[in-house]
């Protein structure tokens, strides 16, 4: 059982990387400790994908296959709810048909201008999401394989090795752990996971209360925070008491009741419990995402709080900045110092969600203080330029990757350009390679890329948004070049797509 990368983990994180590597001809094997009944478990809550996430995906197709999956969830949502004006369901509706970009910030509300021609938010189950990946995977031809416990890996220099807990043996020329936040890869690579401790203990449970009613949908009370999910019999609580003393022992009736009545100071009844996790503000990040042949994805190479839905966002854009990068390496396109890259551009963005995850967290504390805070924040939020800001910074699409070029286009999402006579740029990008475009139909430009058709794709048209001749993206949608003349292309194809 060899293979040319080894993924260990197949949530959504390590699914998204398979399929990249995939796309580039390289053949990955998925490894997932998990069943399909545990993973289903763990799938508490709704599971947020923010504009960023949702242009990445898109580049690949996959944005109507989750779209689909939404509606399929908003219909069992709304079904046989009364209509009730600022009924929240029917509000997250019109904004996600509108096209409006969204999240909030520590539960303010933060909302985006309507009228965008993809979708900028997408709110389903993580089971829903896993569901259109393995979809995804399983038609390209990607090999994951259920019930396969990983309990060692070693990197032997010219490749790694895995030992399963049923004692086989995997080989491989890399390993990239998207195993969550207790991550073995991690831990036996030896890579240094510093941060802060936990603060707060979250709950979510399936419960069924004695009255539902005496809980309002989102409860900041004295001693924490209640909120009743939009899924029908969710409910979860936030209590800044220091993290759970235990992760792994199952939440109980008992536990769950006792939670919500300190959190919102009620005589609340929980009668049942069909299931529950507990999480924390347990904040850490990777010191490097790679060591010789191993590397880390996701939750194995950064923790911190769900509050804001940032952290599958976070994950599924670290699979999509590395699948290319590695399967050029795997193919021996490009050289190792190819693969520095990620962390040189990955870790800084975690680095900014993690800062801001703790505010959000210290935002929500109880307390007269606090709540003087959270009014001025409010306040702010209403400038258009500071909502702009946290929108952009809540949904990843301030990210740049070359904050010092010349060119502002460098280093930074492409545009939702259309390209007269052949259609939307982004779309253009399906098949997983780079994309030169000549927008002013230069035969040097051309010529520039000769040598890696496998790798990258040249295309000629107009755009009328673009003001400038020629624009070089690579498979993850980002700008590697731009400029009016060849000055400097020949070195960006070098760099990101090996030598022709």
């Amino acid at each position: 059982m060899n293979a040319d990368v080894l993924i260990v983990g197949g949530g959504p994180v390590g699914l998204l990387l398979a399929c990249e590597l995939k796309l580039a001809g390289v053949d990955p094997l998925v490894l997932e400790a998990a069943t399909g009944q545990e993973r289903i478990t763990r799938s508490l809550g709704m599971r947020s994908l923010n504009a960023r996430t949702l242009h990445t995906l898109g580049l690949r197709g996959l944005v109507e296959p989750l779209a689909e999956a939404q509606w399929a969830l908003f219909d069992q949502l709304r079904a046989g709810r009364e209509p009730a004006e600022g009924d929240i369901v029917d509000g997250l509706v019109y904004m996600l048909r509108e096209g409006m970009s969204g999240g909030h910030f520590s539960g303010l509300p933060l909302i985006g201008e309507a009228g965008n021609r993809v979708p900028e938010m997408l709110m389903l189950k993580q089971h829903q999401l896993e569901r259109v990946l393995a979809e995804h995977a399983a038609g390209l031809g990607v090999e994951v394989r259920s019930g396969c416990r990983v309990t060692e890996i070693a990197d032997e220099g010219d490749g790694v090795v895995a030992t399963l807990a049923d004692g086989r043996v995997v080989r491989a020329g890399y390993l990239v752990g998207c195993d969550g936040g207790r991550s073995l890869v991690r831990k036996q690579s030896g890579i240094p996971f510093t941060g802060t401790s936990a603060t707060m203990t979250g709950r979510t449970a399936v419960a069924e209360l004695a009255d539902p009613g005496a809980l309002t949908s989102s409860l900041r009370a004295p001693g924490g925070l209640v909120n009743l999910s939009l899924v029908p019999g969710e409910v979860a609580t936030i209590e800044f008491d220091g993290g759970p003393t235990e992760r792994d022992a199952p939440v109980t009736a008992e536990e769950m009741q006792a939670s919500i009545r300190r959190a919102s100071g009620t005589d609340a009844v929980v009668l049942s419990l069909e299931a529950g996790i507990r999480y924390s503000d347990n904040t850490r990040h990777a010191e490097t995402y790679r060591q010789g042949r191993i590397l880390l994805a996701g939750d194995a190479a950064h923790v911190h709080s769900p509050i804001g839905g940032q952290g599958l966002n976070l994950g599924l854009q670290d699979a999509a900045n590395l699948g290319w990068k590695l399967a050029l390496v795997v193919r021996g396109q490009a050289p190792e110092r190819l693969l520095d890259t990620y962390t040189a551009e990955r870790h800084p963005v975690a680095a900014r969600v993690l800062r801001n995850t703790r505010a959000q967290v210290a935002l929500m504390r109880p307390g007269p203080q606090v709540d003087a805070l959270r009014e001025v924040i409010s306040e702010a939020l209403e400038l258009p330029e500071t909502r702009r800001h946290f929108i952009a910074m809540a949904n990843g699409t301030d990210i740049d990757y070359a904050p010092d070029a010349s060119r502002p286009l460098v280093g930074r999402f492409v545009p939702d350009w259309e390209i007269e006579g052949v259609g939307w740029v982004r779309e253009s990008l399906r098949d997983g390679r780079g994309l030169l475009l000549d927008l002013a139909g230069s035969l040097e430009t051309r010529a520039a890329a000769k040598g890696r058709d496998d790798r990258v794709r040249v295309v000629g048209g107009t755009v009328d948004q673009a003001d400038t001749a020629a624009v070089l993206l690579r498979p993850d949608g980002y700008v590697a070049w731009a400029g009016s003349g060849e000055a400097g292309l020949a070195e960006a194809l070098d760099a990101w797509f090996g030598v022709g």
